[in-house]
């Protein structure tokens, strides 16, 4: 199975935080799916530092590569179809994050792993 990371999903699961659900925390640790993690997460993370609004245990270009590395996320760029893809979904979502993940997890045939309940509205399957 093809999981992409929600932002929050990413960020608690590197935290060991316990608003991650068991659900998420066994798929995400199940060796046989594929994890993915959006650049749009890194970027947004990014940018809630940059304004703080957010803080890391470890510098970002030390923790974002390690954990990405040590367990296997895959990095997903931003393409053209998952940017064109957005021109039609409908605004259910404003947040221009979540649509790029929503977009994304609907062209490249995914299950997102998300907590955020409005993706529902959305041609994606969402796991919790």
């Amino acid at each position: 199975m093809k999981l992409l990371l929600d932002t929050h999903t990413l960020l608690w699961f590197i935290a060991g935080s316990p608003q991650l659900s068991a659900t998420a925390r066994n798929l995400i640790e199940d060796a046989a799916h594929e994890k993915y993690v959006s650049i749009a997460s890194l970027w947004e993370t990014a940018i809630k530092i940059s304004i703080g609004k957010m803080t890391l245990a470890a510098p970002f270009d030390v923790l974002f590569p390690h954990q990405l590395k040590s367990n296997g996320f895959e990095l997903l760029p931003i393409k053209i179809r998952h940017a064109s893809a957005m021109t039609t979904l409908p605004f259910h979502h404003r947040d221009p994050f979540d649509r790029i993940l929503i977009a994304q997890t609907i062209v490249e045939n995914m299950n997102l792993v998300s907590v955020d309940a409005v993706f529902d509205d959305y041609p994606v399957t969402r796991l919790w």
